[in-house]
């Protein structure tokens, strides 16, 4: 009798557990997963990480909490576990969370082009690889808070013609993936901000030609490359659909258009899986 009360004791006073769910496209490499996580009881800042990744969650309510977990282009089949801790001390508790997730096959283009496209000259090596840095420490520095408050909008009326993960094969060399989407916009197409957040840079760089980034906040990141001018400056703070430059060619690129990449700690995501996921989806 006595084994069985502390047994029940033991059921009595066990915490309830946390509560999580996801919503994505689908859970495959590129996609935005949104967790949402429900507390038994209200509690201060909670912990998630995912893919060996520290993810900083906000408030989404009294009890609840979000996390945005990007599934980078390179992630590989499998499960991965989220896991969630809530609380302090003794009060503490913990939670995981399966990500199931599939292949995702990315198309393949072959080009035969000049070769100066392909290689970059030695002399602008030092410029690249400056520039490298500059956006490693950009990615690597986000802001604390959660900068953006409204539905993400898109930064152009066109949709997007060129397919996010597409790999690249010029003169016979394998190149990057295609980390972003592109919309065939007209030369001179103004460009509105996705969302809130500051202007992490806004400078011409070698590869992406006159380029803004967006820090949202929480490890979230906007880059509009290739603009013909732009209208704000590094430290900027900007709303959803604040104009930040128009349409252009500049970069390494062969005609205007705008190129749009996002990042969620560190993951390369489809921006569209952003609008799809936290705003206005594309048309299909």
């Amino acid at each position: 009798m006595r084994v069985a009360a502390l047994a029940l004791a033991a059921l009595v006073v066990a915490p309830p557990p946390i509560q999580i769910s996801e919503r994505s496209r689908s859970l495959q490499p590129g996609e935005l997963v949104v967790l949402s996580i429900a507390l038994p009881e209200a509690s201060g800042p909670i912990s998630v990480r995912a893919f060996d990744r520290e993810v900083v969650a906000y408030p989404d309510g009294e009890r609840a909490w979000r996390a945005l977990i990007g599934i980078d282009l390179d992630v590989k089949p499998g499960t991965y576990p989220v896991t969630v801790t809530a609380g302090a001390g003794a009060g503490r508790i913990h939670a995981s969370y399966d990500l199931r997730i599939t292949a995702r096959v990315f198309r393949t283009r072959r080009l035969t082009v000049n070769e100066a496209f392909v290689t970059p000259p030695a002399s602008e090596k030092e410029r690249i690889d400056r520039e490298a840095a500059l956006l490693n420490g950009v990615w690597n520095a986000p802001a604390s808070t959660r900068l953006w408050s409204t539905p993400f909008v898109r930064p152009v009326p066109q949709e997007a013609n060129s397919a996010f993960g597409t790999r690249s094969i010029f003169n016979g060399k394998p190149r990057n993936a295609h980390g972003g989407a592109d919309f065939l916009s007209p030369a001179g197409t103004p460009i509105q901000a996705p969302n809130g957040g500051r202007v992490a840079v806004a400078r011409n760089l070698y590869f992406s030609g006159n380029t803004v980034i967006i820090d949202h906040g929480l490890g979230l990141f906007s880059m509009l490359a290739h603009l013909s001018a732009i209208d704000v400056h590094e430290g900027d703070v900007v709303k959803a659909g604040q104009l930040l430059g128009r349409v252009g060619a500049t970069g390494r690129v062969t005609g205007p258009h705008l190129h749009w990449a996002v990042r969620a700690s560190g993951a390369r995501v489809d921006p569209l899986s952003l609008l799809a996921m936290l705003g206005t989806p594309a048309a299909p």
